[in-house]
This record gives structure tokens, sequence and C-alpha cells, in this order.
């Protein structure tokens, strides 16, 4: 298949009190408000090629409302949207948004909001942001937990190896890994990639009847140096971790996880491997490996299995999955002769 996608472009994002949503970005995480329009907040991190990565819209409750994904050209972008149709998914062009130009729109198969877009604004400096460096897009941020840049976004589905599945065989994504119950061959986690990063979106399963959901979104650092001082300075403002700073074995980026006033989690990561293999095949690893820690020397809090919107349910992580939801998932494994 030709490449159809290039990457992550945007996320945009709902919460009950976008004020206090966009505050907390700006103030205490180091992005920059660049638009307010028709009650939406846009935001950038100083590295962001496109005016804007990150967008804050009102709703009741914390949850992703749309991923933007560019390809590669405006062809794929034409290509695209013919393979999500010609796969049974039905979606809406649209010929210009706020600082994009025409897109295709639609819900993916499991209620994940998608725009495929390849004319997007890029960023233009002035006189008092430009960078000395030519290929970065701005100076560098004088706030001490500044992130660089979008980085990915992991959502909750039904069906993790159908969800990683489809998306590789619509949109073009490499599958990189998967994690399994130690129990049962039953699939908790997967990382797909549109380029070389071990992910640009993440999967993991949930028992709850509501689609669509977001486990959190995540942006990009440098170093682990700036990790560190994101999390100092989040903690000595007010702001509490929910896990890390550590490193993940699947991908092996160094992760710091913590919530936005909405609710929502966001990840900082930095680090990780690149994969250019192009027939690269997924392994397979079981929580007792590392796929979450690194070091295995550490659980996960349970909050982690959170997602959003908030439902009746489980939702799992990297690490596999809660007791509670294990023994969901496990019954008629739990019954000798079953399953």
């Amino acid at each position: 298949m030709e490449k159809l996608l290039s990457h992550l472009a945007h996320l945009e994002i709902a919460s009950p009190d976008v004020e206090a949503s966009a505050t907390f970005y700006a103030e205490r995480f180091g992005m920059r408000i660049v638009d307010r329009v028709d009650g939406a907040v846009y935001l950038r991190a100083w590295g962001d090629y496109y005016e804007y990565s990150l967008v804050i819209v009102s709703g009741p409750e914390p949850a992703l409302t749309r991923m933007a994904w560019r390809t590669a050209s405006a062809e794929a972008l034409e290509v695209a949207a013919r393979r999500v149709q010609e796969a049974g998914i039905e979606g809406t062009w649209v010929q210009s948004g706020h600082r994009f130009g025409r897109a295709f729109e639609f819900t993916g198969p499991y209620g994940h909001p998608m725009r495929l877009v390849y004319e997007l604004q890029r960023f233009t400096a002035d006189e008092t942001t430009r960078s000395i460096y030519p290929d970065r897009p701005e100076k560098r941020s004088q706030h001490a937990a500044a992130p660089r840049f979008l980085d990915h976004v992991t959502v909750a589905t039904s069906d993790v190896r159908g969800m990683a599945q489809w998306y590789s065989d619509v949109l073009g994504f490499r599958i990189m890994a998967f994690t399994d119950l130690e129990e049962a061959p039953i699939t908790v986690f997967s990382v797909i990639t549109t380029n070389e990063k071990s992910h640009d979106l993440g999967i993991v399963l949930d028992t709850s009847d509501r689609p669509g959901r977001v486990n959190h979104i995540a942006f990009w650092v440098d170093t682990l140096e700036d990790l560190f001082r994101t999390a100092d300075v989040l903690m000595e403002h007010g702001t509490d971790i929910e896990y890390g700073p550590s490193v993940h074995g699947i991908g092996e980026q160094n992760f710091l996880y913590f919530r936005e006033p909405s609710g929502l989690r966001v990840e900082l990561n930095s680090g990780g491997y690149r994969n250019y293999v192009p027939d690269w095949e997924a392994n397979t690893w079981l929580p007792h490996q590392g796929s979450n820690n690194f070091f295995r020397n550490g659980e996960m809090p349970h909050s982690m299995t959170e997602s959003f919107p908030p439902a009746e349910g489980h939702t799992a992580t990297e690490e596999g999955a809660s007791e509670e939801m294990k023994a969901a998932l496990l019954n008629p494994y739990a019954q000798h002769g079953r399953g």
C-alpha cells in the first residue's frame, strides 16, 4: 500500500470548563494560546510546525472530540477517503476549517472521530518569536515545563486487535506491538504508527458500552531532564503526578502522567526508539516482560484504568488489566474445559 498518512496533526478535546483547561495548558504546562474562535481555544507547543496542535471545546465531560491526521499528499487524502468509504464507513467532506483546507471527516468503526487533512497552515513566527535556528518554527519556550510538540493519543476500544487491524488495512498504520494477559490470549493493548516512532496511536481494551473513549493525550520533550523538570514544576504549583517518571517497555519512552482540570489524563514523553523496518512484524508482550514498566519493579496505579468520558466497565493499560477486569474477561477461561 502507498503511504497514506504522515503524522498526527492536532487533537480536539472537550472540557466542562474550557477556560480552566486552557489556563492549565498555558500557565502550568507551557503551551501558548494562539486563537479563540466561537468558544474554542487553540493552543500550540513551541516546536509545533502548524498553527496549533490542541483545541479545547466546551462539553459536559472530558472527551476526545476529534483526532486529525495529516496525509502524505493531496492525492493520498483522496485515496484514504476512498478506502474509508470502501470499508463501509460514511464520511463528510469539509471544504475548509480553522487554518486547514479540504478535509475528510468520519467516525471510525470503534467510535473515534477522525479528520484526514493535507492542507494545514504552517506557523509563521513574528520578529519577537522567530528562532535564530532556521528549522525551528519559533524560539524555545521560556516556560520550565513546556513541551516541544504533540506526540500521540491513546484511545479505548472493545477490540484491540480488530481496531489495530482496521487502521492498518484501511489507512496503512504499522502495527508495532501488542500486550496480552498472562492468564489467557486476551489482547489488552496495542501500539500502531504512521511513521518511524514506536506509536502515534495507542489502543487499550475497554469493556464499557461507550464507544470512542480516550485514555490519554501525549506531548514530547527533548530529554529526560526536561521530563523531570516538568514533574518538578507541576508538583510545586499544585498538580499531582499520577504515574512516573519511569520508562515503558513497549516503545522505550520515558513517561510522566498527570491530569488537567477536566480530569483528562495527559502524558509527557521523551526518548524512545525509532523503527524503520518496512515489514516489521508486531511482537506480543506479556506484562511480566515489562510491557509497561521497563525495569519491572513497580505497579501502575489503579487510577490509570480510567478512560474518558467516564463509563461503567473497565479499561486496560500497557500493564495488563486490574483484578476486577481480569475477573470479567477470564470467564469462561476461569472454568476448566471452557475458553
